[in-house]
């Protein structure tokens, strides 16, 4: 259906006082053997810097933050990232190549299962590994993924997120945590939202790269396409608009992405799995969906820098999310 304008508003809060937690240490203490550098200028470093954590921690908050630009979608709902994203930050003798993954967990569904491929994978090419906890979690979603992170040889930062929420005794408390259950691990707490300690994150990351020439062109800031953030746009409003099961049970397909001079033509199709659910997105009088649809709009002009014709469809994609073949089509497995 084709949106109409309406105006939105948009909250703000002060940024609440930060427990008195000290600054994260430079990790000169820890080991990591550098590669040799190849047809590069001396001294350059560059590697995967992968992170990886439980549902709902912030790990899409601190990767924003840490890429300089809003590469994944954040919503409060569990599972809000479903792909591997990969956000580039280039300085002149530099290059990290940050990876976002989806939360942890037992798989129930095949769509799952194809999360979870992109978490185990971030584990294997990771050159260092961010786990993120919070000031609430003990252990993580999926016991057998931190199992794994504890026997790896890379460097490995156990961040704990969201310390504006609760006080410096907790904070202290989780931090000596998790230095029990992985010594060699460099841990520290951290606010994402409001950047407490990650400028410092940054430096610490850059001394553990490895020496190697850039694995990207210098002015790339990610691997995905633009359809690929059209669809996780709409998918997000469509996560903050419904609640219980309609964000999960839906999918955001771009079938239509044409670039004109003065504008973007955009149509893509909601797949819901029930017909029931095909009636809640679309709303009384379609009044849900031509909501979704404008605050989409907003959006993706702002992100596209130009305006935006968007028609959007639902339709009854039946077992979509155990259907391997079509969840292949959307990118979930090779």
């Amino acid at each position: 259906m084709k949106d109409k304008e309406k105006e939105s508003d948009q909250t703000s809060s002060g940024l609440p006082e930060m427990p008195n937690l000290p600054p994260m240490p430079l990790s000169a203490n820890m080991s990591n053997e550098a590669s040799t550098a190849i047809d590069y200028p001396e001294g350059h470093r560059a590697g995967f810097v992968n992170i990886v954590g439980s549902p709902n921690v912030g790990k899409s908050t601190l990767m924003n933050k840490l890429v300089g630009e809003n590469i994944s979608i954040i919503n409060k709902k569990a599972q809000t990232t479903r792909h591997r994203i990969m956000g580039i930050v280039n300085q002149p003798d530099w290059q990290i190549v940050y990876s976002d993954t989806p939360g942890v967990l037992d798989p129930a569904y095949k769509l799952q299962e194809g999360m979870m491929k992109f978490v185990k994978t971030a584990l294997q090419d990771a050159d260092v590994l961010i786990l993120v906890t919070d000031v609430y979690e003990y252990g993580i979603a999926h016991e057998a993924t931190f199992e794994k992170i504890a026997k790896m040889e890379i460097p490995v930062f156990i961040l704990i997120n969201k310390v504006d929420l609760e006080g410096q005794d907790v904070a202290m408390e989780r931090a000596e945590y998790w230095k029990k259950r992985m010594p060699n691990a460099h841990v520290a707490p951290i606010s994402a939202l409001h950047n407490f300690n990650v400028d410092t994150l940054l430096e610490s990351i850059v001394e553990k790269l490895p020496l190697a020439p850039p694995f990207f062109p210098k002015d790339e800031l990610t691997d995905k396409p633009l359809r690929f953030f059209v669809s996780e746009i709409v998918r997000e409003k469509i996560l903050t608009h419904y609640k219980q099961e309609i964000p999960y049970s839906c999918e955001v397909v771009v079938e239509e992405f044409i670039d004109e001079p003065t504008i973007f033509k955009i149509r893509a199709e909601i797949r819901v799995a029930r017909e029931s659910q095909k009636y809640i997105v679309v709303g009384a009088g379609g009044r849900m969906i031509k909501r979704v649809g404008t605050d989409s709009r907003k959006e993706l002009e702002s992100f596209l820098g130009k305006k935006v014709f968007l028609d959007l469809y639902v339709r009854v994609d039946k077992d979509w999310r155990n259907d391997e073949g079509k969840l292949k089509r959307f990118g979930y497995f090779d």
